[in-house]
């Protein structure tokens, strides 16, 4: 007899044993007895299905090669040519850890590049965008708005399919 019909057996209303008890004769997990299956979206079919096609394709792929895989678009770098000759034309921004004893703290640097000056900065033991933020408007207002603020698309080791460090590799500037 399946799983789901044993399931199917225990009587949740009016019946002589628990629910517990029923679970336990019936080897059937009392969770799934009271929990109801998540309905699973339309986005995840899809992205349940490019994994599978994926893994098909390429069955020596591990988790973090298919994650790697499924990321977002990488959009094309638009400053390669452009001339950077003066003060707050371009800033940056980067993210990266430092290893501690127990985890990591995450230091963000707002840089101008032609100076290479360090605009702001800011230290923050999770990598929530908040301390991002804070660096970023003390930056804008000692030193103005810059004509281009540009960031990294997303972890160089994830564009290379090995996400083995929370950290950036700072940009060559």
């Amino acid at each position: 007899m399946s799983r789901a019909e044993r399931r199917g057996l225990i009587e949740r209303e009016a019946s002589a044993l628990p629910v517990s008890r029923q679970c336990r004769l019936l080897a059937v997990s009392r969770a799934s007895v009271y929990r109801q299956p998540a309905k699973i979206s339309e986005e995840d079919c899809t992205i349940i299905a490019l994994i599978d096609r994926q893994y098909l394709a390429r069955p020596y792929y591990g988790s973090r090669r298919i994650a790697a895989w499924l990321a977002h678009k990488i959009y094309p770098y638009l400053l390669g040519r452009l001339p950077i000759e003066r003060v707050n034309q371009v800033w940056c921004a980067d993210v990266t850890y430092i290893p501690m004893a127990k985890g990591f703290l995450y230091l963000v640097v707002i840089m101008d590049w032609v100076s290479r000056a360090v605009l702001a900065w800011r230290l923050s033991n999770t990598l929530g965008a908040e301390f991002c933020v804070e660096a970023l408007e003390e930056a804008l207002s000692q030193y103005g708005r810059p004509e281009i603020f540009n960031t990294d698309q997303s972890l160089p080791q994830r564009r290379l399919g090995a996400a083995s460090s929370p950290a950036t590799i700072s940009p060559t500037l």
